[in-house]
């Protein structure tokens, strides 16, 4: 029966991570940093709104591009905050979760054969959503050197005739690097020239703890050719909910919605009425989350440098991405003997490139109770190794 199967699907590669973790989901006693969801529950006046939505009967389709409330708070935040101007009704659609949004941007974009270029390491579903999509993923490998930054120079060198988009995610997913004003402007340059359109992932946008985000299409000539993607999963503990949502230029969106509708209809109708209170009030709730996982960032900063085990400082999202190199193992390898010797599950730095391999991506999005425990669990570790 597999002759039926698609020979595009049958040659894109399972998920790095869920392989170890339906390992450990076998096990008792184990102590899971891997999965990327906050441990926070979805702030009680957010959920409230999703609930007053159920009682009132809200239970249709919405609109295709979303509430066109919704849209209209989503506007307005992002002009508030990023002082970008966008239309609510013909710039922004909501979507099943952020995923939903980069799967469509590709889909309107690409012809087969077109190229990709993707900053590695890199979330998983990158490279799988660039290959349905019938286009070529070029990946960019990036280093602990320049934390894991993209630099112009390693953007030019992976630009050729076909190149038609850059997908990139920053704050990162799994580094936890970011990208600042000049370090976007650089890049901003090379994109212009070479005219390409940007797929901008800054779903962890609300967490960072350097200064305050910038996103690349608030560079000069850059807003006409991003598509930003954000949702509220990281920002408000609403990954349960499924919502995303992408700003684009309107003749980008008219194809983007075109999928949308054919594929989706909308988006789930209780989710975006919940998303509206999230937007209205929750900044508060963003400030307390984002103050705690910094405090646990700078605890695990701390707990590696007491174990000796090098890891850059990342500014962003709620990730760690230690080196253990020098262990003469793959990442892979060292995280099968860490959750085989101490119940600790960790995701292989190869599950986001070739590029990862030698890291193990931690998240922070745990207790400290529970950070905690897993330093002690990961020093024995490593004290056996060397």
């Amino acid at each position: 029966m597999r002759d039926f199967i698609c020979d595009k699907i049958k040659g894109i590669k399972p998920s790095g991570i869920r392989r170890l973790f339906d390992i450990a989901n076998e096990i008792p006693d184990v102590i899971s940093l891997g999965v990327g969801e906050p441990d926070f529950d979805t702030p009680w006046h957010v959920r409230e709104e999703g609930i007053y939505s159920l009682q009132k009967g809200y239970t249709f389709y919405t609109s295709n591009a979303g509430l066109p409330e919704l849209r209209e708070e989503i506007c307005k935040n992002i002009k508030k905050k990023y002082g970008l101007d966008y239309d609510n009704k013909n710039e922004v659609v909501v979507t099943v979760g952020g995923s939903e949004a980069i799967d469509i941007a590709l889909r309107a974009l690409l012809n087969p054969g077109d190229e990709v270029i993707c900053p590695e390491p890199c979330f998983v579903s990158y490279q799988p959503c660039i290959l349905l999509s019938d286009g070529v993923p070029v990946p960019i490998e990036l280093s602990a050197d320049t934390e894991f930054r993209l630099t112009p120079d390693k953007l030019e060198e992976a630009i050729t005739k076909k190149t038609k988009a850059l997908l990139m995610s920053f704050p990162s997913n799994p580094t936890g690097a970011i990208m600042e004003r000049n370090d976007l402007e650089k890049i901003a340059e090379v994109v212009i020239r070479h005219d390409l359109i940007v797929i901008s992932d800054e779903i962890y946008s609300e967490l960072s703890y350097k200064n305050h985000h910038v996103s690349i299409a608030n560079m000069p000539g850059m807003q006409e050719r991003t598509i930003l993607i954000n949702g509220f999963s990281k920002a408000y503990a609403m990954t349960g909910w499924r919502l995303g949502y992408a700003l684009a230029p309107a003749h980008i969106m008219e194809f983007m919605l075109k999928i949308h509708q054919f594929a989706i209809m909308s988006a789930p109708t209780i989710s975006q009425y919940a998303a509206v209170a999230a937007l209205r009030n929750g900044e508060g709730d963003i400030k307390m989350m984002r103050e705690s996982y910094n405090q646990r960032r700078r605890y695990l900063m701390d707990a590696f440098k007491k174990m000796q085990l090098p890891c850059f400082e990342p500014f962003g999202a709620f990730y760690v991405f230690p080196d253990i190199s020098e262990f003469g193992m793959t990442s892979e390898e060292f995280c099968t003997a860490l959750l085989k010797a101490e119940n600790v599950a960790a995701v292989p730095g190869s599950a986001f490139g070739e590029c990862g391999d030698g890291h193990v991506r931690i998240s922070y999005a745990y207790s400290t109770e529970t950070l905690k425990e897993a330093m002690k669990r990961l020093g024995r570790f490593i004290k056996t190794l060397r």
